[in-house]
């Protein structure tokens, strides 16, 4: 029975809420485990008591297991009971009084100015039509803050209304208009001229999903270059540039574009703009950047403030 309400919420958060299909595969795996644990106690997810959720919760703990593998299973928990709420395939909400563990706000890993420039020279080395596309993808994902799905499975037609931007359809269906360097305009005009070289052959059957991607792959289904295979060309990037690969994905990458704009002086809501964050708040992870930048700005502006001898 759970298997049912477990698929009926999914479809819902894929239909109402635009979820992403890793998102998606995410909150399956966290009800799944859930499930297995209840079972394991005589309880099913669907019909669980607050008292048979709160031993589940104890019981991830005492498995050793990471505070905030605790604090998702509960998020995916509260959003599954809500679901039943509203539908009325329950009368109460057994999570609504449940309070996950306490998790500190880790500041994103971010690479330096130097760092990003190291990657790009590593990235100008790289020979072909190959290393043409490794710098296109490169400088759209610095120059616009991209997530990686956005990036992998960019259409031709995102650059088409306005050649200097790019539309990005982002997380729930929301489209954005964001802007883009000189140098990221012309990296990706020099791999359009070696792009044909990345399509399948006329005979595959994948042939025509992919000539609408800009970064077309030969294999796959989705017919675009896989966000895994990115990030392993990222880090074969890093390596050439002598950085620690295990410091650098494309995630990082989008740290580090939002973290140099703060730097230089953007604002808090351009930034949200641009990243594509429905809410300010998790733009605001990055209040640690403008708390450096307005203390420099005492220190070396203000007329009381005090110079070294």
């Amino acid at each position: 029975m759970s298997g049912r309400t477990i698929a009926l919420f999914l479809d819902m958060m894929a239909a109402e809420r635009g979820a992403a299909r890793n998102t998606l595969d995410a909150y399956r795996r966290d009800l799944d485990d859930c499930t297995a644990r209840l079972a394991a106690r005589g309880a099913q997810l669907e019909t669980a008591s607050t008292p048979d959720l709160e031993a589940l919760l104890a019981s991830i703990a005492a498995d050793g297991l990471a505070r905030a593998t605790g604090a998702r299973r509960l998020s995916a928990l509260k959003r599954y009971y809500r679901f039943l709420l509203k539908e009325g395939l329950r009368a109460d909400d057994p999570a609504s009084g449940l309070s996950g563990p306490k998790l500190p706000r880790p500041l994103p890993k971010v690479l330096s100015e130097a760092d990003v420039e190291a990657l790009f020279d590593a990235a100008e080395t790289l020979p072909g039509a190959n290393g043409v596309r490794a710098r296109a993808l490169l400088e759209l994902l610095y120059a616009g803050g991209l997530r990686v799905t956005e990036l992998v499975g960019l259409p031709l037609a995102a650059f088409a209304r306005a050649e200097r931007c790019v539309i990005i359809k982002g997380k729930g269906g929301r489209e954005r208009l964001v802007p883009l360097t000189d140098a990221a305009l012309e990296a990706v005009a020099a791999y359009k001229g070696v792009r044909a070289e990345h399509l399948p052959g006329k005979a595959a059957p994948t042939r025509a999903r992919a000539e609408r991607h800009l970064f077309p792959s030969r294999t796959g289904t989705a017919g675009h270059l896989t966000r895994e295979r990115f990030a392993q060309v990222l880090k074969e990037i890093a390596l050439a540039a002598g950085l620690d690969p295990e410091r650098v994905s494309p995630h990082v990458l989008r740290h580090a574009f939002a973290t140099h704009l703060l730097a230089h002086g953007a604002d808090l809501r351009s930034v949200q703009l641009l990243l594509g964050h429905a809410d300010v708040s998790t733009t605001q992870i990055y209040t640690h950047v403008l708390e450096e930048r307005l203390t420099r700005l005492v220190h070396d502006a203000h007329p009381l403030a005090r110079k070294p001898e």
